[in-house]
This record gives C-alpha cells, structure tokens and sequence, in this order.
C-alpha cells in the first residue's frame, strides 16, 4: 500500500535540507544554495513534479557523472541583445538563472534580450525563470527542450520531441502577475512521474499506447507516448520551441535528446532561452500595470458558461497556492518522503523534518 501521510513543511528548510544534500554531492555552498532556494520555490508555487520530488534523479546523476558540480558557465556567443550560454552541463537552475539575469542586464539598456543556453540540464518549472523579470518591471518568456523525447510527431509512433515548455510572465499593478506556464503536451511528464509514485491512475487524455488505447496507469507509461495540445497545432509547437531553444544554441533536439529519466551518465546538452522585455522601453510601465488589472477584471467578470463557477486567468492558481503553502507550509506525500529520507541515510544527512 502506498504511504499516504503528509508532511508539512516550511520553504526554508526544505531549501536547507536540498541544499546539505547537493553539498553532500561535492557540490559548492553557493551553488547549492542557489539551486536549492529554486527548487524549493518550485514546491511553494505547486510544482510538485519539479521541485524536491526530482532530488533524488539529481543525485543519481551527479554521482553517476551525468552532470558536472563545478561548471564553468561561460558565454559563447555575444551581441547587444543577446547571448548565447555554455553551461558545461552544470545544473539546469545554475544555467538557466544566470541566463536570466543576464538577459536582466541586457533589456535594461536595449530594451529587449534574449539569453540562449546549451550544455545545460533540467531546471525544473518554466515559470520560475519568466517570473524573474517581474521584480524589475519586465515581461519575461521562457522555452525549453525538455529533458527526455515523449511525445511523436502528429501521427507517428517515433518518440522525437518533448514536452517542450513555454512559460510568459506579465506584471500586474494590484493583482496577481499574469502567469502561463504550460507544455506543449496535454500533461507535463513530471505529472505522470508523480501519479507513478503515487501509486494514482492518469486521467484518460494524457497518453495513449502504442496502438492508439487509452493509456492511465502512470507506471506503464514507457509503453505509450504523451498526447500533444490541440492535436497537430501542439505537435507544431513542441517542433517550433525545440528549433528555437535546442537546435539555434546548439544544444540536443530530436533524435539527440538523451533520456535523462534513463540515463545517468550521458551529457543531455539541454538547450532553454529566455527572453526579458523592458516594459519602460515600450510604454509608461504604470499605465501599463493598470491596464492589465482592467484586463484581469474583465476577464474575471465576463459571462460564464452553464456548469462554470468563474474565470480563471492563468497565474491566479499559482499565487493562491504560493500564499497558502508559505502560511500553512509545503505537503510532502507519504511515497516521496520515503524516497528523500532514503536518499539522507545514503548521503550521512539528517532527514527532512
């Protein structure tokens, strides 16, 4: 039977006990505090599939000698606008948030940046990154290859693409930020990881088999593939983003995409960009900010359907659970504790309390 008890616990020390963890690994204090408050905040935010549900792959990998702990994360290729990251496989979250602040850098004198990266790895939720800007009065857009090919081209059978993430990032004046953060797939594969681990069934619509079934149990999902949104228009999407943040920055996408869920050893050479949009440099950024707000209420106020309740913009969902999990603290399921306090006798580390 799975466990089905639930641990609460607060951001900071679930980002402490990450953290001891990584540096367990060999991993510097800085980085590993750098990773850690991003995966925790993944937690936070409700993104259980990215957060310190993936610690344990990270560590496997890390020992295996799938990812480096002391990258050297250069810049490859430079203009005013934009550049391009060498990631010499560190951790996705190292890569992808000094990209980020970088791309910060960059829009705050021409406007607008993009910051490409290669050789980087998973880096858990695609919002974490487009939300960055916002605390400077940017727009923030991210896209990524992901990390293991689930999904066939429309009306094939051959695993060639990803999930293949967008997540944009839009500043509001009194509400919540505008948030989408979404596959390309009708479900993240980290979802399906969690029901498997779980021990709960997929709701029919996430994946079918190899001969067109239905496919709900979470623990065979190596035998079916992802289903893309919108049927071609997803496939489409998932082939645009992969040409955009895999092939562009030289990074894997296709048949180059190395499974990071089976493999432990080979170098992903994840690829992601991430763009940040000076709102300054487009329009007065209050006036801006209050507009959307108009929008939020519009939206929010339009006339509903029979069987809705009400309008939901997306990012309303993340903040009200950012605000609740902060307050009354972040669930750990029963099953994932067992994997992390196994993981901390492994490692010499006091388990997460």
């Amino acid at each position: 039977m799975p466990n089905t008890t639930v641990l609460l616990v607060t951001e900071e020390s679930l980002a402490g006990f990450i953290a001891t963890a990584l540096i367990a690994t060999g991993m510097s204090q800085s980085d590993a505090d750098r990773i850690s408050r991003l995966m925790a905040e993944a937690d936070a935010i409700g993104s259980d599939g990215h957060g310190v549900f993936r610690l344990d792959q990270y560590v496997r990998r890390i020992q295996a000698g799938g990812i480096n702990t002391h990258p050297n994360i250069r810049i490859a290729q430079e203009r005013t606008a934009m550049a391009v990251l060498d990631g010499d496989n560190g951790m996705g979250h190292l890569v992808m948030s000094r990209a980020t602040d970088l791309a910060i850098t960059k829009a705050k004198k021409s406007g607008i940046a993009w910051v490409g990266a290669r050789f980087s790895n998973h880096a858990g939720p695609a919002s974490l990154y487009a939300r960055m800007p916002l605390a400077h009065n940017m727009i923030g857009l991210y896209v990524a290859v992901g990390s293991a090919n689930h999904l066939p081209p429309w009306g094939g059978t051959e695993m060639l693409l990803s999930t293949n993430p967008i997540a944009i990032a839009i500043p509001s004046k009194s509400m919540p930020p505008i948030v989408l953060d979404m596959a390309t797939t009708v479900a993240a594969y980290g979802k399906v990881k969690t029901k498997a681990q779980r021990g709960e069934a997929m709701p029919e619509g996430w994946m079918i088999d190899r001969h067109g079934k239905p496919l709900t149990d979470a623990t065979r999902a190596d035998e079916g593939f992802l289903l893309p949104i919108g049927g071609p228009k997803g496939y489409g999407l998932a082939l645009m983003f992969g040409l955009l943040a895999g092939t562009l920055n030289g990074a894997a996408f296709g048949n180059d995409v190395v499974d990071f869920n089976a493999d432990d050893t080979s170098i992903t050479n994840t690829g992601h960009f991430i763009v940040a949009l000076d709102i300054a440099a487009f329009t007065d950024v209050n006036s801006f900010k209050s507009e959307v707000d108009d929008i939020w209420s519009t939206m929010k106020s339009s006339s509903l359907l029979p069987g809705f309740d009400e309008i939901r913009l997306p990012g309303e969902r993340l903040a009200k659970v950012a605000t609740q999990r902060r307050t009354n603290g972040i669930p750990i399921h029963g099953t994932l504790q067992t994997v992390l306090n196994r993981l901390a006798k492994e490692l010499n580390i006091l388990p997460l309390t």
